[in-house]
């Protein structure tokens, strides 16, 4: 990894489709780097609103609305748990997010008004194995994963990209270090031996998606943890294909 510069803060974006995307895809990595010092701002695209049971007859709109207050303040709870400095919600419609010019302009406003540094965002690509893998066939999981590269490049660090963002105070700012969840091909891992607990306590925060008794979930993630590991020498860890800029 290369070296931090002096002259740049030591901040990092987490940007996910819904609340506890970020738990299960890299909150352990998440806590480790709060433990270093890194300011991290995690950027939610979805207002949550459709994570209801799957059975649910009662969908209204005030049903709707209420979990999603639900969800954002499970979120609130597991992001301190983690150590993450800012949460923020985008409120596009959950189940409907799309990689629009709409969404990109909003990426490219967090990336440089937090400078982000470090970036985690989700795979635009579905991956086929292994079998656990089926979550991330989510379209808003892709929709967030695309329109979030196609804002670190070029358009986060080209100020001819969305110029309005000049006007507001927000000039052009480099992700230097990012961290791809999901992907086809990945080449890096971190090593969340310390840090596992942390991620479980913070996951246990979602308590609408996941219930109250969580041990069974607490095996499969350990269970996931040892095998992304495993390709690179670790005992436990989540895994990313990491691209430097």
């Amino acid at each position: 990894m290369s070296a931090h510069p002096s002259d740049r803060p030591r901040t990092a974006l987490v940007i996910v489709a819904h609340p506890d995307d970020a738990e299960f895809a890299c909150g352990a990595t998440v806590a480790g780097w709060a433990a270093e010092g890194w300011q991290i701002t995690l950027v939610v695209c979805t207002d949550g609103g459709s994570g209801g049971p799957d059975e649910a007859t009662d969908v209204s709109p005030e049903t709707r609305r209420m979990m999603s207050m639900t969800r954002k303040a499970e979120q609130r709870a597991s992001a301190a748990v983690l150590g993450i400095s800012e949460v923020v919600f985008l409120d596009y419609p959950d189940g409907q997010l799309e990689p629009t010019l709409a969404l990109r302009r909003e990426l490219v406003r967090q990336m440089r008004r937090t400078r982000a540094y470090r970036l985690i965002c989700q795979s635009p690509d579905r991956v086929w194995t292994p079998s656990y893998a089926l979550g991330r066939f989510h379209p808003d999981h892709l929709a967030a994963g695309a329109a979030t590269l196609a804002a670190v490049y070029p358009a986060a660090q080209n100020a001819w990209d969305f110029p309005e963002l000049l006007a507001e105070g927000y000039p052009p700012s480099r992700v230097r270090e990012l961290y791809i969840v999901g992907a086809p091909h990945l080449n890096y891992a971190v090593d969340i031996s310390r840090t596992i607990e942390i991620k479980l306590a913070a996951l246990g925060c979602h308590v609408s998606q996941i219930g109250h008794d969580q041990s069974a979930l607490a095996t499969r993630i350990r269970q996931w943890a040892a095998e992304r590991g495993e390709p690179f020498g670790l005992p436990l860890a989540e895994s990313y294909h990491r691209v430097e800029n």
